[in-house]
């Protein structure tokens, strides 16, 4: 093994050594998170899709609008991450953007977030043959009201070109913070801790 690399091309082969190896070019990797995160949110950038505003300008809308309500810092940087998986995963982009908040975020939040999509589908699905009232199949869950909140206040409403929305480097100190969290520490609770 030289100093950069490890020898081993099956994991089962790993030593020790190579894993702490592996373990030290990871950590700056993700301290880095935030960076990449903000790269990916100019992805959605460019084609309006058949909307007035792009997808990079209705994420910086629906945090502005989290801010402007008082939301707390996380709900603000899930506001703008919701739909951070438009670009590769249109199907079930609220999973994956959930999926990526989940570790540095609250249970509630991450719920919020990986049920927005279906929620959303209230104002939209009954126009394409859908069931506008999918989401009655968690009415009594704890947070259906909190997400059918977000997806009212911050999302359905958050594809107006003349409002005054925030810019990107606005929300950058927070989406810091979130993300300098320890992964999966106290903040995010057991029921989205995983279970290795």
């Amino acid at each position: 093994m030289d100093s950069g690399t490890i020898d081993f091309v099956n994991m089962a082969d790993g030593t020790r050594e190579e894993y702490e190896l592996l373990e030290r070019h990871y950590r700056p990797f993700t301290a880095a998170l935030p960076d990449r995160l903000m790269t990916h949110l100019s992805l959605l950038s460019g084609d309006l899709m058949g909307y007035k505003i792009d997808r990079f300008q209705h994420s910086l809308q629906s945090a502005t609008r989290a801010h402007r309500d008082g939301a707390d810092e996380e709900m603000v940087v899930a506001a703008l991450l919701h739909d951070i998986g438009d670009t590769i995963s249109p199907e079930n982009h609220s999973e994956l953007a959930a999926s990526v908040l989940q570790p540095y975020v609250s249970a509630r939040t991450h719920w919020i977030i990986k049920h927005h999509g279906l929620f959303q589908g209230y104002y939209y699905f009954h126009h394409l043959g859908g069931d506008r009232n999918a989401r009655e199949r968690y009415r009594g869950h704890p947070l259906f009201e909190p997400c059918a909140d977000f997806c009212a206040k911050y999302d359905q409403n958050s594809f107006d070109p003349d409002y005054d929305t925030m810019p990107l480097d606005a929300f950058e100190p927070a989406l810091r913070r979130i993300f300098a969290r320890k992964p999966f520490g106290d903040h995010v609770g057991e029921a989205t801790r995983p279970s290795y």
